[in-house]
């Protein structure tokens, strides 16, 4: 995939003040703002820019191009940037993307923000860990994070915190989105139009709004979609960011003191190479983080960088993740539109302990993919049967199929884990990632309940037939928990600032410091974090550099 051509060539940074490893979601968030104070930084990719003339949304064949080179499963896709994943022990198959803007070129840009109570688990429902940090201190960063790449949606939300206007209208609900908020509404339970990160009106430098083309998870050719590629990329670089793509790490290296030197890489002719910093900044998700942390062993940290109290890589969350698919009798124009852009409910966001589980889950509509997709059904026993009767029944559901996601809170256990494999290698002889991981009786509890609440909401809308998905695999999109935060060093590997407690000049700003998951997508908590974090790497520079320079 060759680099967009619009885009400027960047600087050579031999000697950066900080080094950022990804370029994905919370990657680019910081390299844009550390620049933006005058710090010299260098980012290394293990991807490529991603041209948007040869996206797979561009193609007729996109739905092909899902199965394969556009898959959300690295297994599956086994592209050079990609590295192999060993999740036979996993109830969920981790989903990446690698490449200049990272998953964010794969998100259906579902943007909600976290509640309060998600920061406050362990205090309110006696489970899990609360944060370090609380919603309001990272409220901020939250409304910066939406100036900077653009949200639509609407003020007013009762379930949330009030909170700065959306940058965009929300996206239209369609007639999908008109009929099941009806339902809703029958049945007396919360809903609100999506906050999506994808633009409804122009915004930005060169930025169309939405054109509801439909197959948001492959790409946005025309820079609707907030990816990072497209917002804080294009900015970072203008400001003298220098990003070298097709640049895998292989370890983040100490010095005898056991104090941060900088990185082991290959660059993009396979030739590997040292880059020094005076501080690393890690933004690989929480797979390839503890991967990276494990694979970084040295004298002084046999069990891998950052790892002396063996925290690195347990307390792997995903979500629990469900659906139901509902089949109604009248054209809803359901397959288009933006796929995950419509309306979500959080009737079942907070505990009530009535209903068998602590914690909650969010409700969330999403539309129908393409007529392929439809075909093969949602799941394999629903298929479309071939043969004389197949056109007749394909019509009876294009168009007419809405899905109602569960996405529920995946509580941390320590048995969630990503270690190293001993036998599987990438393609540079670096171990891969092992990936156990089970659904916990909570987790199961809660979906079983949700599932339930999706199906009587499609029936209250109107649906003649519901199918649900209880047993899906690809659905580990949020790769969370596996390097978490917290105020005490014996139990969490870094702080409230993405710092690590055992070496000071490594941050972390991805998903893998999350203590909880939240009942709702994270990646707009990712960014507001690693905004955060790198204002306070700006403000202790200082005492930063110093402590990069002792030890000898």
């Amino acid at each position: 995939m060759g680099q967009a051509s619009a885009l400027p060539s960047t600087p050579h940074w031999p000697d950066p003040d900080a080094l950022i490893i990804g370029a994905g979601a919370s990657g680019a968030a910081v390299a844009w703002r550390l620049a933006s104070s005058g710090l010299r930084v260098v980012c290394l990719e293990q991807g490529d820019w991603v041209d948007p003339r040869r996206m797979a949304a561009l193609g007729l064949d996109w739905e092909d191009r899902r199965l394969t080179d556009f898959h959300p499963d690295p297994n599956v896709r086994q592209l050079p940037a990609d590295y192999p994943i060993n999740d036979s022990a996993s109830a969920y198959a981790p989903l990446m993307f690698n490449a200049v803007g990272g998953s964010t070129i794969h998100w259906s840009a579902h943007f909600p923000r976290f509640h309060p109570s998600d920061f406050r688990v362990r205090s309110l429902d006696g489970v899990g860990d609360d944060w370090p940090l609380t919603y309001e201190e990272l409220e901020p960063y939250y409304n910066l994070n939406d100036r900077m790449i653009g949200v639509s949606g609407l003020a007013g939300d009762p379930a949330h915190p009030p909170r700065s206007p959306r940058q965009a209208p929300p996206l239209p609900l369609g007639p999908l989105g008109e009929t099941i908020a009806r339902g809703f509404d029958r049945l007396g339970w919360h809903w609100w139009p999506s906050d999506s990160a994808i633009i409804s009106a122009p915004y930005g430098e060169g930025r169309q709004p939405c054109n509801n083309c439909g197959p948001c998870t492959l790409g946005c050719p025309i820079g609707a979609s907030s990816s990072t590629e497209a917002t804080y990329w294009p900015l970072a670089i203008r400001l003298g960011v220098e990003l070298r793509t097709r640049c895998r790490v292989r370890e983040i290296t100490v010095n005898r003191a056991g104090q941060l030197r900088g990185v082991l890489y290959y660059d993009a002719d396979g030739q590997l190479r040292e880059q020094t910093a005076p501080v690393v900044i890690v933004a690989c998700n929480g797979i390839g983080t503890p991967r990276l942390l494990l694979n970084s062993r040295s004298r002084q940290f046999p069990e891998g960088l950052a790892n002396r109290n063996g925290i690195v890589g347990k307390h792997l969350m995903y979500h629990a993740i469900a659906s139901v698919g509902g089949i109604f009798e009248d054209d809803l124009e359901s397959h288009k539109g933006p796929s995950a852009a419509c309306i979500f409910s959080n009737e079942f966001y907070e505990t009530d302990e009535r209903r068998g589980f602590v914690r909650g889950y969010q409700l969330q509509i999403s539309r129908q993919s393409g007529p392929v997709s439809v075909a093969l059904g949602p799941v394999p026993a629903r298929r479309i049967p071939w043969g004389r009767d197949h056109h007749a029944a394909f019509a009876r559901r294009f168009g007419r199929y809405g899905v109602i996601g569960v996405t529920g809170e995946d509580l941390p256990e320590a048995c969630n884990e990503v270690a190293l494999d001993p036998l599987l290698t990438d393609a540079h002889g670096i171990p891969a990632p092992l990936v156990r991981y089970r659904l916990s009786e909570n987790s199961l509890a809660m979906l079983a309940h949700g599932v339930a609440r999706a199906t009587e909401a499609l029936l209250a809308a109107g649906a003649t037939e519901t199918i649900p998905n209880t047993v899906a695999n690809k659905v580990g999109w949020h790769l969370l928990g596996t390097c978490r935060m917290g105020d005490d060093p014996r139990r969490s590997v870094v702080d409230r600032w993405g710092q690590a407690h055992a070496v000071p000049n490594l941050f972390i700003v991805d998903g893998s410091t999350f203590v909880t998951s939240a009942g709702t997508n994270p990646t707009t908590t990712i960014q507001a974090l690693a905004l955060r974090t790198a204002d306070y790497i700006v403000r202790e520079r200082a005492n930063l550099g110093a402590t990069a320079k002792g030890g000898g």
